[in-house]
Parts: C-alpha cells; structure tokens; sequence
C-alpha cells in the first residue's frame, strides 16, 4: 500500500491544513449551531488525522485511497458524535472511531469469511479479557479466559486467529441519529448485568480523574493494545517513562476504585 504519495483520493496531503486549538473550538461552536460550511471546514482540518491513521495499516494490501475514504467516514462519524463538554481532546476520541472504521472495512472485504460463531466466540473472549485487567490490572492467562466463558482455549485461540485483526469493545459497529453501538453493545452478559455496568460507570469516572498523559496512555494500552515502546514511540517519551506514567494511572484508579 503505497502510502507516499502526495495526492490521495484527489487531495494533495502535503497542502492539507492544519487547525489551530482556538480555530478548532470556535469551529465546532459553530458546527453545533447547525454551520456546514464550518463543518467541512472541521472536516479538511482534521484530514492529517486520518492520514496518520491509515498509516498504521501499511502491512495491508488495501488500496491508500480505499482506506482514506474510509478513515474519512470514521472522522465524519466522530465529528457528528463527539461531545465538546468533555475533558477529552478531539484527537482522542476520533482515532478509535477512525480505527474501528476501517478494521471493520478489512474484514468485511477480507477475502476468507469468519462465520458468525467464531466472532461471537472472539467477542467473548475480549470482553472476558478487559474485564479480567479491569479487575487485576493485568492480563488473563488463555486458560482464565477459558474457565470464564466456558469455551475450550483452542476453540479461542482459533477464533481469535480467525478474526486476525484485534477488536476493541468500544470499536463503534454502527451509528444513527447519534446513537452509536459498540461492539459491547452485541455481547449478552447474563449475569451480574446492573452492577457490570455500574462498574463501567466507575472505571469511566477513574480514568477521568487522570491527567491528560496518564490518560492517553491508559487508552492506546488497554483500549487499543499498543506495548509501551509503541506508546513511547506515538507521544515522544521513552518505554521507561511511559512504565512509570502507567504504573501511577493504574494506581490511581485502583486506589479510587476502592
């Protein structure tokens, strides 16, 4: 997938613009007020956010101009849902949009079809997985997830396999009228439903209390599998630092988790 080139999909990459943090509120106030114009303008603005996205899928055979479309459709998304009294920056919350986006393209197209059971297995084993680290703040052995969801390891590591590109619980699957299903969403949790969700509710509420770093990090770790050198390489600081900033965020939500 030739990623550098100039021109993608029509538009010169080298000449996208690039919004400065008061253009960018001052573009969304307007956005909200119902302003297309401002609204296209936020969407050109924000095109180098797609651009550093696809190129995280460089291993792929997919055509760069298929991909920015794609990526184009996660931004729009993401523009359309984003809520500008949180204390997340825009960038935060739309890669994962932008990501789930164009995961979700990949293996619609992909040429060997994963049957619908394999999936469910899959889901299931993520979400057994997340809800293991959110527990113990550390990752499940194949064998606990096993015992958790009552599935063989090698049918999960089969599925797992099957589906060959990771998949987050909160990776959006579909949005309308700004209601957006994640892929937790699809999964059934007969047990302990109403205080699952309060403890969503409160691990929400802890990572909020981080700062602005601890909190990026938490997120590209555990919410988008990176390894701390991939998170020391994405934000400029070493694999130790980013250790050590993990290590207080983890122990900061415990403490307030308690």
């Amino acid at each position: 997938m030739a990623l550098n080139k100039v021109e993608i999909c029509g538009v010169n990459t080298a000449k996208l613009p690039l919004l400065t943090n008061d253009e960018k509120v001052t573009l969304f106030a307007k956005i909200q007020e119902g302003d297309k114009e401002a609204r296209e303008l936020y969407i050109k603005g924000n095109l180098r956010l797609v651009l550093s996205v696809i190129k995280r899928f460089g291993s792929s055979n997919e055509n760069a101009d298929d991909l920015f479309q794609i990526g184009c459709i996660g931004l729009i998304k993401a523009i359309d849902n984003f809520d500008s009294t949180l204390n997340v920056k825009f960038s935060t919350y739309a890669v994962p949009m932008i990501i789930g986006e164009i995961r979700r393209y990949l293996r619609d197209n992909n040429s060997i079809r994963v049957s619908r059971s394999l999936r469910d297995t899959a889901y299931k084993a993520i979400y057994a997985k997340e809800g293991y680290i959110k527990k113990h703040l550390k990752e499940p052995t194949i064998n606990e997830i096993a015992e958790e969801i009552g599935i063989a390891k090698e049918d999960i590591v089969f599925a797992m396999d099957a589906i060959q590109s990771p998949v987050s619980l909160y990776d959006p699957v579909y949005t309308e009228g700004g209601d957006t299903l994640y892929v937790m969403d699809q999964i059934s949790d007969k047990k302990n439903k109403e205080e699952n969700w309060v403890e969503v509710l409160s691990l929400n509420e802890a990572i909020d209390r981080l700062n602005e770093r601890e909190r990026h990090i938490i997120e590209l770790r555990f919410y988008e599998g990176k390894t701390q050198m991939e998170v020391a390489d994405e934000i400029g600081i070493s694999q130790a630092q980013v250790s050590r900033l993990e290590k207080n965020a983890l122990k900061s939500m415990k403490n307030y988790l308690k």
